[in-house]
């Protein structure tokens, strides 16, 4: 036999495979390539693994792969693989960012990136749903019944497009609707240090709001809080009508970026229906440090108070993603708690959330300490769209109820050491008088609803009177 002749085969050689498990081979391949959705413009061909060469706190280095920015990455450990994201990349080295804990990484693992666009499940089967930041239910009640999906990104709308805020949205807590009017489709900050009632005002809102959909986001607090929330402060009817995405504390920064993301995605989803939803994202701060521990390990340059330019820039890309839809559409009233670290209400991310909100409600931890809740400061809070959904009147009584709390806070430390003089400002001695009807109507019970009308109805009893200058 001639080894080098073209009609023969080598000894060693397998006889041909019969042509029934060529075509059987040929399909699996076909399945296999057609599962893998490459994005026009992404792929060079046939994906390319890498492996990895570095694994320093909490990113990871491979070389040899290709992949854009975003795109989700399977990284090989022992007994399986885990998700990692593309946060950067330098000539050769690829940086990534895992989205859940590593247990058994290895040197030069597999690296094998996807190009499958990132889906969040969308449907009216999250109602009543608690979730994690990849959409994995945390209730024990069975999966989720999605009716679609819906890109974590989001679509950006133009601004020309957006339907104008004009119509109040009850939140059901009498301080805000009456003197902090919030519109439907604005986005407002709730700045809060620890313990003044952060979480107790968003589950009374959550529970005696009038949209149609509440979606909570909790991202980066303590785990024992995320229960707390749901089983006590948000309950069973308030979480009848609510999905919850909870990202806690000990879950990866990529993790809690997603948490944000796939609770904006579900709000946005739920307003392109048509329906009018309060999105409750608690916190702002935890996104954006978890934004900073992502950007300091890929080598970004620290800025004010260690955060990288990039938190400063995911930020409003996050927060304009709420709001109202185009016309016929619904619209996305949004609360973003804001850590004020030691009280300090110009920390940089609360500066930074001040500039693109369109209001900010200050709790206070001096009024917290008097005993009122919630613990409003009236004087420091505002609410930018006053002026479109609120009529000469209302806005009149506005003004002359924040006069008289200003006028009794700047003579406080007289008024409370019996200093004050009666007759030296007409204002402050008429504060001085109603101050008890004024606590009172700040004051609320976390068991009893303030609607609207009620709200209003109270504000002029309050301020309707020949006393009040």
């Amino acid at each position: 036999m001639n080894p080098t002749h073209p009609d023969t085969a080598p000894p060693d050689r397998p006889p041909p495979a019969p042509a029934a498990w060529s075509a059987a081979r040929n399909l699996r391949l076909a399945a296999r390539l057609d599962a893998i959705d490459i994005e026009p413009g992404h792929g060079r061909g046939l994906i390319r693994e890498g492996v990895l060469r570095r694994a320093v706190g909490l990113t990871l280095e491979a070389v040899g792969c290709e992949a854009p920015m975003g795109a989700t990455c399977k990284v090989e450990v022992d007994g399986g693989w885990v998700d990692a994201e593309v946060v950067g990349f330098a000539s050769d080295r690829t940086y990534l960012m895992p989205s859940a804990e590593l247990h058994g990484l290895l040197p030069n693992a597999r690296v094998v990136p996807s190009y499958r666009r990132g889906g969040v499940e969308v449907g009216e089967g999250l109602l009543g749903r608690v979730i994690d930041s990849d959409g994995v239910p945390l209730d024990g009640k069975g999966p989720i019944r999605a009716e679609g999906s819906a890109s974590m990104a989001g679509v950006s709308i133009n601004p020309l497009a957006r339907e104008p805020i004009t119509q109040p949205l009850d939140v059901g807590v009498r301080a805000i609707n009456a003197l902090l009017p919030i519109g439907r489709g604005q986005r407002v900050g709730l700045f809060a240090g620890s313990g003044v009632g952060k979480s107790t005002l968003l589950g009374m809102m959550t529970r005696f709001t009038s949209a149609d959909v509440i979606v909570v986001g909790l991202i980066g607090e303590r785990g024992r809080e995320v229960r707390d929330f749901v089983e006590t402060t948000l309950g069973e009817e308030g979480l009848r009508r609510a999905v919850v995405v909870a990202a806690p504390a000990d879950r990866p920064p990529l993790a809690r970026l997603h948490g944000a993301y796939r609770a904006t995605a579900i709000a946005e989803w739920f307003r392109d229906q048509g329906l009018n939803v309060l999105l409750l994202m608690d916190s702002l701060t935890r996104f954006a440090q978890a934004q900073r521990e992502i950007g300091l390990s890929v080598g970004e340059p620290p800025t004010t108070r260690g955060y990288p330019p990039s938190v400063f820039a995911k930020l409003p890309a996050l927060v304009e993603r709420a709001g109202n839809g185009a016309k016929g559409r619904g619209s996305i009233t949004a609360f973003y708690t804001v850590l004020t670290e030691g009280d300090d209400p110009q920390d940089p991310i609360a500066d930074a959330a001040r500039a693109i909100l369109d209001g900010h409600i200050l709790l206070s931890r001096r009024v917290a300490d008097s005993g009122l809740y919630p613990a409003i400061d009236v004087e420091s809070s505002v609410s930018r769209v006053v002026q479109d959904i609120a009529d000469d009147a209302w806005r009149l009584r506005i003004r002359k109820l924040k006069r008289l709390v200003a006028a009794y806070s700047a003579n406080r430390d007289l008024i409370a050491i019996g200093a004050y003089q009666r007759g030296n400002d007409a204002a402050t001695d008429e504060a001085l008088e109603r101050w008890p009807e004024i606590l009172e109507f700040l004051g609320q019970d976390v068991s009893l609803a303030a609607d609207l009308p009620h709200s209003l109805a109270a504000l002029k009893r309050l301020v309707e009177s020949e006393n009040v200058p």
